[in-house]
């Protein structure tokens, strides 16, 4: 029988082997940033980008095929998340991609995908940032993906659909996908590497599904193409020039590419190429080169990661080695918490057009990301720096931040991720809304995490905030 003393012993040189092993993976910068592991569609829509592109890398190409085989499921599809079912978009995607690389319809993983398209209902029902990119190479036809003109960056803000009624991923999506829908740079491929096999009735043109709002909105695209074929587009060019700025800024120096997530990033190469950018234009060769920041080889293979993750892991480490009795005055701690602070984002960023009020500050997710701080990093960043004991008195950053993270607090009384009140249902009917994220509600756990912080920083139950993000908490219990 364990005595209390030998198991008490075994405990702690249990956390300090754990924090050894943390310890061993900090960056001598003083960060920590672990790999963001998701589905093979990121391989699949590189590999349709090369062949837009007419860029093909076989190395990287037979790279991609390989994480893509990998991922393929007993049944024949991929899915999207770790022991998940396949699922059509990441199927189809896989599918084109293997077609591309020149895989044969024949072939007995294509066939078994295949079976796995058509059960779903085929090329059909794919969402429409699938169908976008199959429209780039001539496998689906513009007219069945939902527009998304550039008129819309110039909408005011009394419209209920305008630039920033929609979520900050939303927005970093739609912009470049904007600019590709106007240009529509379609590039053709011979009969055997298309997939018009995938298609349940190829006779029969796709359509979207018309319930209800849907249906009022999809009259609204049908509108929109009847006047793009008549050329009625009279503030096009203005909205042209709008997105490409919007794009240009989030693209610059002080970012790491748009939004700093891979979909947005590949889809501002696409929109810089339309716009006539040349590969080896400056403002190209960062965008790509930011991409490629994203690709990850190592002994167990190659894949993409969505972006990096570095201001929560080393808050989330920082917090763990302190509460398990790590000393503050610990220089690993040190160089962590001082590289957090240095990682403020003191610059107005998309968020002031709902939230014009405070001072500048927060923190984004990932290294370099400055026009997208979110509460959910904030809070987690001021709850480490807080338990590490980090020393403001010089700069005021405790105050700024609380004030930054408290003016976002919604009407509902909960915190959202990027904006306040984002949150019009209306929006969830627009045909380029099928990617289910077009609002940024409020939420259970960033709102519980804000509470946490005000905990730490001595907020009392009966402040009015604590009492509204309460009152919210509990009428979301499930």
């Amino acid at each position: 029988m364990v005595s209390s003393s030998e198991y008490h012993a075994a405990l702690h040189d249990s956390i300090y082997q754990a924090q050894q092993h943390l310890l061993g993976l900090q960056d001598p910068d003083g960060f920590w940033v672990g790999e963001l592991v998701v589905d093979a569609t990121l391989c699949a829509d590189y590999i349709t980008f090369m062949h837009w592109a007419q860029e093909v890398d076989p190395d990287l190409q037979a790279k991609c095929v390989g994480h893509i085989l990998e991922s393929q499921l007993p049944c024949g599809g991929w899915n999207i998340y770790a022991g998940g079912p396949a699922e059509l978009n990441a199927t189809v995607k896989s599918y084109f991609a293997l077609k591309l690389a020149g895989f044969s319809a024949a072939d007995p993983r294509l066939e078994r995908a295949r079976a796995v398209v058509l059960t779903r209902g085929g090329l059909e029902r794919a969402n429409t940032y699938a169908r976008l990119y199959f429209a780039l190479l001539g496998q689906f036809s513009w007219e069945a993906v939902p527009t998304i003109p550039c008129e819309f960056l110039l909408a005011p803000s009394w419209l209920p659909v305008h630039m920033h009624a929609v979520s900050s991923w939303t927005r970093a999506m739609i912009v470049p996908l904007a600019i590709i829908n106007h240009f529509r740079p379609t590039r053709q491929l011979p009969p055997e590497m298309g997939i018009a096999e995938l298609y349940v009735d190829p006779t029969a043109p796709p359509k979207f599904e018309a319930k209800g709002l849907h249906g009022f909105f999809l009259v609204i695209d049908r509108f929109l193409k009847t006047c793009e074929r008549r050329g009625w587009k009279p503030f096009r060019q203005l909205g042209l020039r709008r997105a490409e700025a919007w794009m240009l800024e989030r693209i610059g120096d002080g970012c790491s590419g748009l939004a700093a997530i891979f979909p947005a990033m590949l889809n501002s190469l696409i929109a810089l190429r339309a716009l006539g950018y040349p590969a080896d234009h400056p403002v190209y060769r960062k965008a790509e080169a930011d991409l490629r920041e994203l690709f990850v080889e190592d002994e167990r293979g190659f894949r993409i990661q969505p972006c990096f993750s570095p201001v929560w892991d080393t808050a989330i480490t920082a917090l763990a080695l302190a509460r398990s009795g790590m000393s503050a005055a610990d220089e690993s701690l040190d160089r962590a918490t001082r590289w957090l602070a240095e990682r403020e984002v003191r610059i107005p960023g998309d968020w002031t057009a709902r939230n014009p009020g405070p001072e500048p500050s927060g923190w984004c997710f990932e290294f370099n990301n400055p026009y997208y701080p979110d509460t959910d990093d904030t809070a987690m960043v001021l709850i480490a720096l807080k338990t590490c004991g980090y020393n403001d008195e010089d700069t005021g950053l405790y105050d700024r931040a609380l004030r930054w993270l408290l003016s976002f607090q919604c009407r509902d009384g909960g915190w959202a991720a990027f904006d306040k009140d984002i949150t019009n249902p209306l929006l969830e009917n627009v045909p380029f809304a099928d990617h289910n994220a077009i609002l940024d509600p409020s939420c259970c756990d960033l709102t519980a995490r804000t509470l946490e912080v005000l905990a730490e920083f001595n907020y009392a139950p009966a402040d009015p905030v604590v009492r509204r993000a309460v009152r919210f908490l509990r009428r979301h219990q499930e």
